[in-house]
Order: structure tokens, then C-alpha cells, then sequence
């Protein structure tokens, strides 16, 4: 956090209180631990839930809900309404071709072709909102991946959702792309909150929902790309976002990389050389505030993954290839590195503190077949941000 939002701290034993839902064995760096004392601290801060994929956030800890009385828009971010949304494919495993299947996935590698302004108005969005960005996934942690549903620890939670063992899945992480970064770049500096009856608080709220939809369309547009180049129809299992603002008891409940679980279903993501779940959350815990883990959280930043992968050539090589026989499409050598499987920390780690926890159960597995990661635009990212790595773009919102 900056200096900014130090000030106008509570003192120690006026912060609110922290619930941690993960062991001492857990990989939880000290940085993080800081970030959620501050944050605890704000002001109008009554309740931080802190689940097993902590890690440390440019403005907040990433992998935890507050809630608050007041709109604190830092502790969202940039990438409004980011979410995982899991789609059952109707191809089933045994005709799939996985070189071919690689192949033909690659058509998210080109910009999406469709009619934005007719399916932002088919979800009750203006029909120029952002359209260009529409049906992109983005670089960093954002992909999407094909899966094979493995082992079912009980089929009656899975009633009804006509899923069963080796179908094939799709898993699709991203968010809400430069509209996010638009509608936060108008409130950067408001570092000691927004009144949600002030006229900045509800602009921004109203841009903020906008943001919250518009990334579950393009996670739906992205699967339906997907699954259109696997000649494939396609429908959702679980649609869980991770950066966002909900009305909560008296308060406004912010989450940040933590899923918003008062759903039947919410997918855990691993990393692209581990298992993903798919959890069931159980609602006895009320301190969690209504949130879970979502995926395995990094354990080491992206800088600092310089050193630990894709050293040799051998090892450059297997970062495209998994361990459960998968492919890895991605162009960019640099995002591969950062994204390497040993920069997240072990889900079954996340997964037993969660189930000691009593957050959530898993009730299916979720075997990485094939992973896309988008190649990023390093020259075009740069330009977008000033010398403080700020985003230049600041234009008002709608």
C-alpha cells in the first residue's frame, strides 16, 4: 500500500478483526500479512476474511474480502468483475485430437470478429461499451484453459448440472479488460474511500456493475470462441468473479481475488501444470463473508520468477508441455516464465484448508489438457503508463 493510504490508520486495537482461513504450513508471505493489518486499519473497515491464496496486491492482499462501510475502489483494482467461469462441452473426450484441438484454439490468438454492440444489448449494456475489447482474454494470469472432469467425490451435489465423469470443460479466467482500467483510472487518488450517497461514489458503483457484467460476457464470448473452434456446443457450470463490490449485511463487501461463493458451484483454479476443482462452499462459516479461495495464488512474483524457470532450453521447452501429457499455447516466452507452475503455490494445499476450514468441499477434479495464455503486447502495455506505471488513461466514466 502507499503512503497515501497509510494515513488516517486505526490504531491497533481499534483495527478490525482479521479471520484466517488457512494453516501454518500454508505459503503466506510476510508482505501480505502486512497488507492485511493496514487494510484492517482503513477506515470504516469492520470485517477482513483472508483465505489460503494470499499473496501480496499492488494496492491490497490479493486472495481476501473486507467489509466495509465506505467504496474503497484500490481494493479491487484495475480488473473489475475478473472471474472464472467453467462451460461443459458437448464434444465428448474420446474424439478430441489434442494436437489438432491445440490448433484450432488458437483462433483466440486473432480479435473476436462477432457484433458487440448486439450482445451488449442483449445483456442490458450500452451497446459502445468498450466494444473492441470484447471477447479477448488479456495477457498476465488470464486463460483459458480445456479440461477433462476426473474423479467425482458425490454425485448427488452434482444433481442437475448433467455433468459427469471425462466430459470436457472449458475454464476461462479473465476480466473486464480496458473498460476495467478506464473505470479506475477515474478514482486512482481516492485513497480514503468513496461515500456510497456521494455522486463519485455512485458513478463509480454504476461503472463498477457495468464492469462486473461486461466481464462475465466476455468470459462467455471467449468459451463460445473456444468451443465454436472445437465445433463443440457449450453451456455454464459455475460463473464465480473475484474483484468485485456487493452490498453485504449493513456494509459493502470487497473482494479481491477471492470468489464470491453464495453459488452452488465455484471453480478452484490450479495451476496449468496441476489439478483444478470444482468445490461445492458450504455457508456455515459467516466470517468468510460469503467468499473462498480462487484459485492457488502466486507464490512468487512475476519479477522475481526471473532465475527460477525457463532457464536452460530443455527447461524453456517444458513450459509448453505438462506433466499430465498437456499442451501450453502461448507466444510469449516471457509470460510463459512468469506464469511458470512453480510461481503458484500447491491447490491441494489451498483445497485441505479450505475443507479443514469447513468453507467447501470438492466434488470433482479438473485435469489441464490444454492451457492458452494470450502473448502480450509489451510495447502497447508500456505506452499505456506514465513513468509511475500509472495508467495514462483517466477519461470519465459513463
Amino acid at each position: 500500500m502507499g503512503t497515501s493510504q497509510k494515513e488516517g490508520l486505526a490504531s491497533s486495537s481499534d483495527a478490525a478483526p482479521i479471520h484466517r482461513f488457512y494453516s501454518r504450513t500454508t505459503w503466506i508471505e510476510g508482505a501480505a500479512e502486512e497488507q492485511l493489518d493496514l487494510v484492517s486499519r482503513l477506515a470504516g473497515v469492520s470485517h477482513v476474511a483472508a483465505f489460503p491464496d494470499l499473496h501480496p496486491g499492488k494496492y491490497g492482499p490479493v486472495g481476501s474480502a473486507i467489509l466495509a462501510d465506505r467504496i474503497y475502489p484500490q481494493l479491487i483494482g484495475n480488473d473489475i468483475g475478473c472471474g472464472m467461469s467453467l462451460f461443459a462441452l458437448d464434444l465428448p473426450a474420446r474424439k478430441l485430437r489434442l494436437d489438432k484441438a491445440a490448433q484450432k484454439i488458437r483462433v483466440l490468438e486473432e480479435p473476436w470478429h462477432g457484433d458487440p454492440g448486439a450482445c451488449l444489448a442483449a445483456d442490458g449494456l450500452p451497446a459502445d461499451l468498450h466494444p473492441v475489447a470484447l471477447g479477448t482474454i488479456g495477457g498476465g494470469n488470464h486463460f483459458c484453459e480445456l479440461q477433462e472432469l476426473g474423479s467425482l467425490s458425490d454425485d448427488c451435489l452434482l444433481a442437475g448440472t448433467d455433468i459427469r465423469k471425462g466430459d470436457l470443460m472449458l475454464l476461462v479466467h479473465s476480466g473486464s479488460r480496458s473498460l476495467g482500467m478506464a473505470v479506475f483510472g477515474t478514482v486512482l487518488e481516492s485513497f480514503s474511500g468513496l461515500d456510497l450517497d456521494s455522486t463519485v461514489g455512485r458513478t463509480y458503483l454504476a461503472a463498477h456493475n457495468d464492469a462486473v457484467r461486461w466481464a462475465s460476457l466476455n468470459r462467455r464470448l471467449i468459451a463460445e470462441r473456444a468451443a465454436r473452434a472445437l465445433r463443440s456446443d457449450l453451456r455454464l457450470v459455475a460463473d464465480a468473479p473475484h474483484n468485485l463490490i456487493e452490498e453485504h449485511d449493513d456494509g459493502l463487501l470487497h473482494r479481491k481475488g477471492a470468489a464470491k461463493a453464495d453459488m452452488p458451484l465455484v471453480p478452484l483454479a490450479g495451476s496449468r501444470d496441476a489439478l483444478s476443482y470444482l468445490l461445492v462452499p458450504k455457508a456455515n462459516r459467516p466470517e468468510a463473508l460469503a467468499s473462498l479461495a480462487h484459485g492457488s495464488g502466486r507464490k512468487y512474483d512475476r519479477r522475481s520468477m526471473a532465475g527460477r524457470a525457463g532457464t536452460t532450453r530443455s527447461d524453456r521447452d517444458g513450459l509448453i508441455r505438462t506433466s499430465f501429457g498437456g499442451h501450453v499455447i502461448c507466444e510469449d516466452r516471457q509470460l510463459l516464465i512468469e506464469e511458470a507452475p512453480n510461481a503458484y503455490k500447491d491447490p491441494n494445499q489451498v483445497l485441505d484448508d479450505l475443507r479443514t476450514s469447513d468453507l467447501a468441499q470438492s466434488v470433482a477434479t479438473l485435469k489441464p489438457l490444454l492451457t492458452f495464455k494470450k502473448a502480450v503486447n509489451r510495447e502497447l502495455a508500456a505506452a499505456r503508463r506514465d513513468k509511475h506505471g500509472r495508467l495514462k488513461d483517466r477519461r470519465a466514466m459513463r
